[in-house]
């Protein structure tokens, strides 16, 4: 029998929702997943998390202290996987901490810089595991945007030389794949859920839109809609990436100055937003696609699906379906690419995809802690 292959792969991303873990067993070039978990994030440490993303209002101290109890928390949910899976740490090769991103700034008019907190020598110590981390820097010191890195573990295992096809991330911020004749490209395309949880939690209490039903009571603002459409980044070219800096609570209600709208129409026309957006980024690739597979929180928008739907459809493109298709629940992608990134570091393979982040050359991601 061929001696495990285990990594752990940790996700929180801009949504905030939990942090995911997953156990993957790396055999013969297929994934197994041995299990899976969802850790909550305390109220408290989000609100600290939330402050550390809105500039103009850092602190060094709130955000050491911030660091340290991440790095608690993603321990608390790997231990906490490893106790559900019965895996024990001298099966596991090393944990995948994707950390929790504070600040992304892509390069422009001066260097870019991106922050992910979570302190991995924490992970380490507290897990007995060897850990990866801070994936996106080196990217960014080659020029490159950081972001997004999921396409390299799409293009790994969901692309088909016969196939033309794009995998959609809707996480806070959605990203697309695009994989054709082995080749790999894709960027972000702006909000996925991040908007849509920040309005459902303003205005119900209630930390997401459980499957949009709250959206689907409201009926969409065609000119609010066209107005957040205005958005210079809907106009950049690829490469590109975004984040909380630039999509926030804050954006939104600059934006709904001028509108007498109810709280659940703004929610309808959130959702149509994001959706609008996203198929038409993927309508600007130009070229035909064969199928569209969803992954990330936003696959079990039901809403925001139903209308993604509707206008890849009117772009002309094929029907969407899940990466369940392809073997992977979506609720977990992210998780597991953040383990074959811990993977491709321990056995110093490149990981970045320079036709995706315009970095000037591929290169191995992520910093290596022992405990």
């Amino acid at each position: 029998m061929a001696k495990p292959n285990i990594y752990i792969g940790l996700m929180s991303g801009t949504s905030m929702d939990s942090v995911d873990a997953v156990a993957i067993d790396f055999q013969n070039g297929h994934i197994q997943m041995l299990g899976n978990h969802s850790h909550p994030i305390p109220d408290r440490l989000k609100q600290d998390i939330l402050a550390l993303c809105q500039p103009g209002l850092d602190n060094v101290d709130l955000y050491g202290h911030t660091d340290r109890a991440l790095g608690d928390l993603f321990s608390a949910a790997t231990l906490a996987l490893m106790e559900k899976t019965n895996i024990n740490t001298e099966q596991i090769i090393a944990i995948g901490s994707h950390g929790q991103t504070i600040r992304h700034q892509p390069p422009g008019t001066s260097h870019g810089f991106t922050l992910q907190i979570g302190d991995p020598n924490i992970i380490a110590i507290k897990t007995k595991c060897a850990v990866v981390a801070d994936f996106r820097r080196a990217d960014m010191a080659l020029g490159g945007q950081g972001a997004p890195l999921v396409p390299a573990f799409h293009h790994h295992y969901f692309a088909e030389p016969s196939k033309h096809r794009i995998i959609l991330n809707i996480g806070g911020i959605a990203n697309i794949t695009i994989l054709k004749n082995n080749n790999c490209s894709g960027f972000d395309t702006g909000p996925g859920n991040l908007l849509l949880d920040s309005w459902c939690l303003k205005n119900t209490g209630q930390p997401f839109d459980d499957k949009g039903a709250w959206g689907d009571t409201g009926n969409l603002s065609r000119p609010l809609v066209d107005k957040l459409k205005l958005h210079p980044f809907f106009k950049l070219k690829p490469p590109k990436s975004t984040g909380r800096e630039t999509f926030n609570a804050s954006w939104l209600e600059q934006q709904l100055t001028g509108h007498t709208l109810l709280a659940k129409d703004i929610q309808a026309s959130l959702i149509a937003f994001s959706a609008e957006t996203i198929s038409e980024a993927i309508a600007r690739t130009g070229e035909p696609v064969d199928d569209i597979l969803v992954c990330g929180g936003g696959a079990f928008n039901t809403s925001l699906i139903t209308a993604l739907k509707k206008n890849i459809t009117l772009c002309g493109q094929p029907k969407v379906s899940s990466t369940i298709a392809l073997g992977i629940d979506p609720k977990w992608v992210e998780a597991c690419a953040f383990a074959w990134l811990a993977k491709r570091r321990i056995e110093l393979k490149p990981a970045n995809i320079p036709s995706v982040t315009g970095a000037s050359r591929a290169t191995v991601l992520g910093a290596l802690y022992h405990f």
